[in-house]
């Protein structure tokens, strides 16, 4: 029978049933479906291996959100988040995308840029015509670094030399262009740019300071589109919402940072569950963000000829398969077998449509219904449980404080008190 991501009413189910259905989507082991159950998978010996003065561990809930079909082939997407509505904002809008194809995704080759700066040089720019003109030099010593990539297709492709003006004075950096393939690739671009800080140094008569990979992957993009039909959403009326909505992050930073932020929510949550660099993904979205001369939005959203909604997204996107905590976190990897993911670039792709379904969501649900009415009623659950709720006084606690609208603590207690007298507990 096959594979679908679409399951109706997946989220009233249990989570033995869930974990079950995602056992069997993935095909996962006993042991696999044990890491998943676990909540100390991460055992403190392998911990202190991979950080500093380690105490303890700190899991995460992890979601799976739904319906998502990209490229015409399905994919449950692991979440790692704290935060509620997100994987049910994503499941949502997956399913409202599904109707006119789902996503469809492209992305560059997985180059990352290593920075070598180089000070104190009285002939900058042509110190730059020597950079230059010894890049096969360059590029060959930087190779000799790390022979696997090179055997595998990767390696340091190309080169540029730019001059900046800073309060010092004049630096020449050169810029190493590394494909990583598979990997992040933070240790290979560091290694090489350590690696040719001398010849740098030979060429200009200058002194190399930082030799450091950079996280504005300008060079390793991920891409996708969907389209929306107004059906799906609600007619005409959401569709010129959402558009309005967009455009209202378009032109202003202040709403463009929260536009951004719910696209990160999504992305942010798969990359925690693959045990990649989230530090990494966010500086380098931000960074893009401003890549016109101002704070703007990662995401577009328009109507097309037909009044459907049309959303595309675009930004960097370093993020690997091997290395790191990808490879040492068993959850991490128990997730990254629920993707199914052969590639970093494909992994990459299933972010960037995961971050443009979590916009949807959120800006549909801004558009159409507030934002309070599907957000609140998840948060409510968190205060109810927070002010002491337990069992099934926290459903009524939720129902009662999502229908006053007064989602707050101190309601919280003054409920759980009312129930107590009334014998409810």
């Amino acid at each position: 029978m096959k594979k679908t991501s679409q399951v109706s009413g997946f989220y009233k189910l249990s989570p033995e049933k869930r974990l079950k259905f995602v056992k069997d989507f993935a095909d996962l082991s006993n042991e696999e479906t044990k890491i998943l159950q676990s909540t100390g998978a991460l055992e403190m010996e392998l911990a202190d291996r991979m950080i500093e003065n380690v105490v303890g561990t700190f899991p995460l809930p992890l979601g799976i959100a739904m319906n998502f079909f990209i490229n015409n082939r399905d994919y449950i997407i692991p979440m790692a988040i704290e935060e509620p509505s997100v994987v049910a904002a994503a499941t949502y809008a997956a399913k409202m995308a599904r109707k006119k194809g789902g996503f469809f995704t492209s992305s560059t080759d997985p180059v990352m840029i290593g920075q070598i700066q180089a000070v104190n040089i009285q002939d900058p720019f042509a110190a730059k015509m020597k950079i230059l003109s010894a890049k096969k030099e360059i590029l060959q010593k930087a190779n000799e670094m790390d022979p696997m990539l090179v055997s595998v297709g990767g390696g340091a492709k190309d080169l540029e030399v730019k001059v900046i003006d800073t309060l010092s004075g004049p630096m020449v950096i050169t810029e190493l262009h590394v494909d990583c393939r598979d990997a992040m690739g933070a240790n290979a671009v560091n290694t090489m740019a350590e690696a040719v800080a001398p010849m740098i140094e030979r060429l200009t008569g200058g002194r190399v300071y930082l030799r450091i990979i950079s996280n504005l992957a300008v060079k390793r993009l991920a891409r996708a589109w969907t389209v929306i039909a107004k059906e799906e959403l609600g007619g005409t009326e959401v569709v010129d919402g959402i558009v309005e909505a967009y455009n209202f992050a378009a032109a202003d930073p202040y709403r463009a940072a929260t536009h951004n932020k719910g696209i990160l929510n999504g992305i942010i949550g798969v990359v925690m569950a693959t045990g990649n660099d989230h530090r990494a993904i966010e500086a380098g979205a931000h960074a893009y963000a401003v890549k016109n001369g101002k704070y703007g939005t990662l995401s577009y959203w328009e109507k097309n000829s037909d009044g459907d909604l049309v959303g595309s997204i675009e930004l960097p996107m370093a993020v690997g398969l091997i290395g790191g905590a990808t490879k040492v976190h068993p959850t991490a990897k128990v997730a990254i077998k629920i993707l199914g993911v052969k590639t970093a670039n494909e992994l990459g792709e299933v972010m960037a449509a995961v971050g443009l379904a979590q916009n949807l969501g959120a800006l549909r649900a801004l558009a159409h219904e507030g934002i309070q009415r599907g957000h609140m009623s998840l948060h409510a659950r968190n205060v109810a449980i927070t002010a002491g709720a337990a069992g099934p006084l926290i459903d009524m606690i939720v129902e009662r404080m999502v229908s006053e609208r007064k989602v707050r603590m101190d309601r919280a207690k003054e409920l759980l008190e009312e129930y107590k007298k009334k014998g409810k507990l």
